[in-house]
């Protein structure tokens, strides 16, 4: 508290009793509209933090859908052949 009174005794005399209501009211604008951009840019970054999280997590790459032209592993008979051990 006795800072912010030096700096206002040292305002006063520096900028004079006429000038200082003007400088002290162009400051609280300046700092109105700082709070107000500041307050912006966090509720930004907060919608944009919660869209992030809210998205689902996807696999890297989707299980391969099974296919006609999938490879046949070594001594297995292809589909739609007559088994061996079937009657002739």
């Amino acid at each position: 508290m006795p800072e912010l009174l030096v700096i206002l005794v040292v305002a006063l005399v520096v900028l004079g009793p006429k000038r200082l209501p003007e400088v002290a009211r162009a400051l609280g604008k300046a700092m109105a509209e700082f709070r107000r951009q500041t307050a912006d840019v966090m509720d930004e970054f907060q919608v944009q933090a919660m869209l992030d999280d809210e998205t689902p997590k996807r696999p890297a790459k989707p299980a391969p859908a099974p296919s006609a032209a999938a490879p046949v592993p070594p001594g297995t008979p292809p589909a739609g052949s007559k088994s061996e051990s079937g009657s002739s």
